[in-house]
């Protein structure tokens, strides 16, 4: 079992990989009575077409496998549903599907482990019949509509879309009603048995657990399957162009939404993905942040109603910025951000900005090691991305103002930048 400790939080990171290929993680919080586990497979939205291992010809499924493989699973044999069996236990039990991969959870304080018997029989026993999954085709329908009256989801899927000419990205996680209604159960399972093998997944426990003692209990509880080795995933290539400049939709809004997104290249496999993405963290806070000069003009200008929300979102597949907000005038924003970025770009960043935004969000990074559950998420979301949570702490030390302002030249740029807008009727 290999040990990695952090000095900053004063926190270890158990990992033991099984001999079925199922990587295990444990980060041990002795004393807290709250327990926290993620069972997740790398099968997400993206992964439509791909070579299992064993075989040569390419498969190609419809979008929204494997959301509604998610949906399908908590259903078992014997007419019971898992999530039903686990609230019964008292335990906050969940699941979700992102581009990238897809996940099983529960929090207990209590009946941990009747809890974890019951997460790993269901994730291990997919039952699929014809009449079980055609009835799901019809819940799965209307949560599609439902997002696709849901301005906060349209204006960003639209911003994708303007970004994304071939990745699998711009597709909505739960696919169209007509992509639905092409899955099977014989798809399902396809999928299941490809993407559901321990060698595709990882598991993460956070609470008062004896790291040796859990992997028993684990070990005890997993089916025999054998390490089916590596699936070939196929996405298409992506050109490094923007498609639209600006994009706008009329919905029931009482005040425009917009999604500015900048298109970044995909990241290098040598390439220091934590230094550039705490780099991009600074920049978009120095810029636009609640502290920023341009977001008190904003604000007092009545062009933002409220902090904007910041992200930077990659894979090894895709990368880009999204900033979120609320304006009267989405276009004159984007037109002052722009005007900020080139006049950081030319003047350079301000030094004393740039130490007291990076220690805020070296502080907020630190502050997330005090949940279990944020603590799960994070080296679950991070596992994906080939990268260890605890690398963040020890990357902000070495971000330097030179090394940020070069990221800034390099990734905020206007010929890739896009607006997307909701507005009202």
């Amino acid at each position: 079992m290999q040990i990695i400790e952090n000095s900053y939080v004063k926190e270890k990171l158990y990992i033991e990989k099984l001999e079925n290929g199922l990587t295990v993680m444990i980060i041990p919080k002795k004393g807290i009575r709250k327990k926290y586990v993620m069972w997740a497979t790398h099968y997400g939205s993206i992964d439509n077409k791909f070579i299992v291992p064993g075989e040569e010809n390419v498969t190609e499924v419809p979008d929204g496998v494997a959301h509604f493989l998610e949906h399908k699973m908590f259903e078992q044999e014997n007419g019971t549903n898992s999530l039903d069996i686990l609230t019964a236990l008292g335990v906050n039990a969940n699941a979700y599907t992102t581009n990238n991969y897809t996940t099983y959870l529960f929090e207990a304080t209590d009946n941990f482990y009747p809890a974890l018997d019951e997460l790993m029989d269901y994730v291990q026993n997919p039952y699929f019949t014809d009449e079980n999954v055609e009835k799901e085709k019809g819940i799965i329908a209307q949560e599609i509509k439902m997002y696709d009256d849901y301005p906060d989801w349209v204006v960003y899927m639209n911003a994708m879309r303007n970004m994304y000419k071939n990745n699998p990205i711009k597709i909505d996680i739960a696919g169209s009603v007509e992509s639905i209604y092409k899955i099977d159960k014989d798809i399902l399972y396809k999928c299941y048995n490809t993407f559901y093998n321990p060698s595709n997944m990882v598991m993460c426990f956070c609470g008062d657990f004896e790291p040796e003692k859990l992997i028993e209990e684990i070990k005890n509880r997993l089916i025999e399957k054998p390490n089916q080795g590596e699936i070939k995933r196929i996405y298409k290539e992506e050109p490094e162009e923007i498609i639209e400049k600006r994009i706008e939709q009329t919905m029931e809004v009482s005040m425009p939404l917009f999604v500015i997104g900048i298109k970044d290249k995909v990241p290098k496999k040598n390439e220091d993905i934590v230094k550039k993405h705490i780099a991009i963290e600074i920049l978009l806070n120095m810029i636009i942040g609640k502290s920023s000069n341009l977001y008190k003009e904003l604000y007092e200008n009545e062009l933002l109603i409220s902090e904007p929300f910041l992200e930077y979102e990659f894979t090894d597949n895709y990368a880009h910025i999204a900033i979120t907000g609320m304006s009267t005038n989405p276009d004159k924003v984007l037109e002052k951000i722009e005007k900020e970025i080139d006049r950081l770009k030319k003047e350079g960043l301000n030094l004393s900005d740039f130490e007291r935004i990076k220690n805020m969000l070296y502080g907020n990074a630190v502050k997330e090691f005090n949940n279990v559950s944020d603590i799960a998420r994070m080296f679950i979301t991070d596992y994906f991305k080939d990268v260890n949570s605890f690398d963040y702490l020890e990357n902000y030390k070495q971000i330097t103002p030179e090394y940020t302002h070069e990221i800034l030249k390099e990734v905020f740029l206007k010929d890739k930048t896009v607006l997307s807008i909701v507005k009202g009727k």
